[in-house]
């Protein structure tokens, strides 16, 4: 799975497509902000809809630093959305 790097508050965060499908399929999908490793891992999460590519790795690869940037500034706590399962692991 393609993943982007941007830098955000002066930390760098992993970004990639989160693989979870919304009932909105190919309208939408969840794009994952991971920073961090192991137990200190910080992960926040956010829903997009791609305006090109359909295909959420190529809609990733589409999206300017400054796109990643706004979505990251939208993103929410991993543990507050279905992707991180709401806290439960």
């Amino acid at each position: 799975m393609p993943r982007r790097i941007i830098e955000a508050g002066g930390d760098q965060w992993t970004v990639s497509v989160s693989g979870r499908n919304t009932q909105y399929t190919k309208d939408e999908f969840g794009l994952v902000f991971t920073r961090g490793t192991g137990a200190g891992r910080e992960q926040r999460v956010t829903r997009y809809s791609p305006v090109g590519h359909r295909s959420p790795d190529r809609a990733l690869a589409e999206l300017s630093d400054r796109q990643l940037h706004d979505l990251f500034r939208q993103s929410q706590p991993a543990w507050t959305a279905p992707e991180g399962a709401y806290g439960t692991r």
